[in-house]
């Protein structure tokens, strides 16, 4: 040890992104504004475990289902839900606060749109993933999910139109990939980019740091979809990644051995959290 402290660069798109943080305030002030209600979110509002909890304070519970709800308010996640399950919380007679995040929002609309018109519609995400779930649901039945190239096969013989969206945080190669051999499958093949711009910088991001530095650290939750693509994005490049929720998680022992390391985020991480790990990092005699 020389005890010179750690070069850390910090990726200019890390921490919340323009939905989260909308969500986020939005809750946050509706706690203050109905406090005397009892306030429930449809499932975690994002996939953060610390913001979660920080909510949880301030008495928001997680409704796991719709049968679980109890509240008075229940808040729809930024994820978004179908409207089926939107109609159910209808009936149920309960206030309804919608945090769905806009980007989302756009999506649903354009399958609205091209499912009426007869569109088979492919959904370029993870299956089962909350947003992904809620999209299906405005595809009138008439969909499914591609999370892979090889899964372009399962497409129903009879479609002969179809309309391609993508999951906000979706990889932008994979969706290339699957666009361009949908597009030489069918004359009829119109392709909507919804990937959030947030995440296309953040990956392209990842994917320039990771020319400069020895090691990259991203952290977020490991629930949340981005953060484990930023991952999954960092490590395809070859250099060292570490994948880590808090400063808690950082073994400094690991890093000592690199001169500079890049930390990024998914756009779910507090932004306060993405200081604490970089400030940790920072301390690291080399």
């Amino acid at each position: 040890m020389n005890g010179i402290d750690m070069n850390v660069i910090v990726a200019k798109s890390a921490g919340f992104c323009m939905g989260v943080r909308r969500a986020v305030n939005n809750v946050l002030n509706l706690t203050t504004v109905e406090e005397n209600k009892k306030i429930c979110v449809l499932g975690p509002l994002i996939h953060n475990k610390q913001v979660n909890d920080m909510l949880r304070k301030k008495h928001v519970m997680i409704a796991n289902s719709i049968d679980d709800i109890s509240g008075e308010i229940c808040v729809i996640r930024t994820h978004g839900i179908s409207p089926q399950k939107k109609d159910e919380l209808i009936k149920r007679n309960v206030e309804i606060f919608d945090a769905t995040c806009p980007r989302v929002l756009k999506v649903q609309n354009v399958i609205k749109k091209h499912a009426e018109k007869g569109y088979f519609i492919i959904i370029v995400g993870d299956k089962g993933h909350a947003e992904v779930e809620g999209l299906l649901g405005f595809t009138n039945e008439n969909g499914m999910v591609v999370d892979a190239v090889d899964r372009i096969n399962e497409i129903p013989s009879h479609v002969q139109k179809i309309c391609v969206v993508a999951q906000t945080t979706q990889n932008y190669e994979t969706f290339k990939k699957i666009e361009l051999l949908l597009k030489e499958k069918y004359s009829d093949c119109v392709v909507f980019d919804t990937i959030c711009g947030s995440t296309s910088e953040r990956q392209q991001e990842v994917i320039e740091m990771a020319g400069i530095v020895d090691a990259i650290a991203i952290v977020g939750g490991s629930e949340s979809a981005n953060t484990m693509r930023l991952v999954e994005i960092s490590r395809s490049t070859g250099v060292p990644t570490y994948h880590v929720e808090t400063h808690n998680d950082i073994n400094k022992k690991d890093f000592s051995v690199f001169q500079k390391i890049g930390v990024s985020a998914g756009a779910s991480t507090p932004n306060i959290t993405v200081h604490q790990v970089a400030e940790c990092l920072r301390s690291i005699e080399k």
